[in-house]
C-alpha cells in the first residue's frame, strides 16, 4: 500500500488508506450496519492547518495559528455525506426531527437543513441501529480526511492593527472570488468527485458539522502565548468551501450565525466510526506487523 503525500496551501498530509473497494462494515462489524455506510479507513498521518476559532491580541483580530497534529490511530470516515434517504429513516423511526429543507432534492443527495443537534441525534440512532459507535468528526479529523480539498480559514488575510475591518473585508473578497452561486441546490452523491483518499464531495456545496467547539482566544500582548481562552460549545465549527461557525440549533446557514463573510449554502454532515474494538482486526486483516 503506497502512502499518499499531499502538499497544499493549508495541509501537509501523509496517510495510508485502505483501498476504497474494501467493505469495512462486512469485514469488521460485529453486527451488520446500514448498507449505505461506505467508509474509508485512514491508517496514520499528520496534518498542519490553521486552528479554528477567533484569536485576538490587544482586542484586534489575528491570523489563526497553524497547528501540527499527528494521527497514530486509524480514522474510519464515511465516504459520502449522510443522504436525505438515510436521514429519513431516522426521522421515520422518531429518533430525528424532520430536516428543515423546503426544496425538493434527490433522495440520494446529502441531507440538508439539519442542525448540529439533528446530526448528533442521527449519530445516536445510527449507533443503536448498527451496534457500533458513530459520531461527528472533529475539525482536525475532517481536515485530515479532506486532504487537498481542505480550505479552513482564508489564507493571506490582512491584519492592519489600525483597521481590523480590513481583515474581514479581505476574507469577504476571498469568498466572492470563489464565484459560487448563491443557494445552490444539493446534488446527488458523488457530484463533486473524489479526493485523493477516495472520499467524496468534500468542499462541495454542503458544509459539514464537526464536533469542535468555537473558541475565542486572547493572546498575550508580548507574544509569549495565550492569555485566556473561552470555549463556546453552543457554537460549532462547520467545514466546506471555507470554515464557518454556527449555533447548534441553526439548520439554515443563511439564517445567521456565520462569523464573517458569506454564509454556507447548505448544512449537512458525515460520521466517523470509533476505532475501539476493531483496530486489531484491521491490522490483522492487512497483515501489518
Amino acid at each position: 500500500m503506497s502512502p499518499y503525500i499531499l502538499k497544499v496551501a493549508s495541509v501537509t498530509l501523509a496517510a495510508a488508506a485502505i483501498p476504497v473497494g474494501l467493505s469495512i462494515p462486512a469485514v469488521f462489524g460485529d453486527r451488520q450496519p446500514h448498507p449505505t455506510a461506505m467508509t474509508v479507513v485512514l491508517l496514520s498521518g499528520s496534518i498542519t492547518y490553521p486552528t479554528p476559532g477567533e484569536f485576538l491580541k490587544d482586542g484586534r483580530p489575528q491570523a489563526n495559528p497553524r497547528l501540527k497534529r499527528q494521527f497514530n490511530t486509524p480514522l474510519e470516515i464515511m465516504t459520502y455525506q449522510v443522504s436525505a434517504a438515510d436521514y429519513a429513516a431516522c426521522a421515520a423511526a422518531g429518533s430525528c426531527p424532520p430536516p428543515q429543507e423546503m426544496r425538493t432534492i434527490p433522495v440520494s443527495a446529502p441531507v440538508t437543513g439539519v442542525s448540529y443537534l439533528d446530526a448528533n441525534a442521527y449519530a445516536r440512532w445510527y449507533s443503536d441501529v448498527t451496534g457500533d459507535k458513530w459520531r461527528l468528526p472533529s475539525d482536525e479529523e475532517w481536515a485530515f480526511a479532506a486532504a487537498e480539498r481542505f480550505a479552513g480559514e482564508f489564507e493571506g488575510v490582512e491584519n492592519d492593527a489600525s483597521n481590523p475591518a480590513r481583515r474581514w473585508l479581505t476574507s469577504y473578497r476571498a469568498e466572492v472570488d470563489l464565484n459560487r452561486k448563491p443557494d445552490p441546490l444539493p446534488r446527488s452523491r458523488g457530484s463533486f468527485g473524489m479526493n485523493s483518499l477516495g472520499l467524496a464531495d468534500f468542499s462541495g456545496n454542503v458544509w459539514e458539522w464537526t464536533s469542535t467547539c468555537y473558541i475565542r482566544t486572547t493572546l498575550a500582548p508580548d507574544g509569549s502565548g495565550v492569555a485566556s481562552s473561552v470555549d463556546n460549545c453552543g457554537v460549532h465549527v462547520l467545514e466546506g468551501l471555507h470554515r464557518a461557525y454556527m449555533s447548534n440549533f441553526v439548520s439554515d446557514g443563511k439564517s445567521g450565525g456565520c462569523a464573517v463573510g458569506t454564509p454556507p449554502d447548505n448544512l449537512g454532515f458525515r460520521l466517523v466510526r470509533d476505532h475501539r474494538g476493531w483496530v486489531n482486526r484491521v491490522i490483522g486483516y492487512l497483515g501489518i506487523a
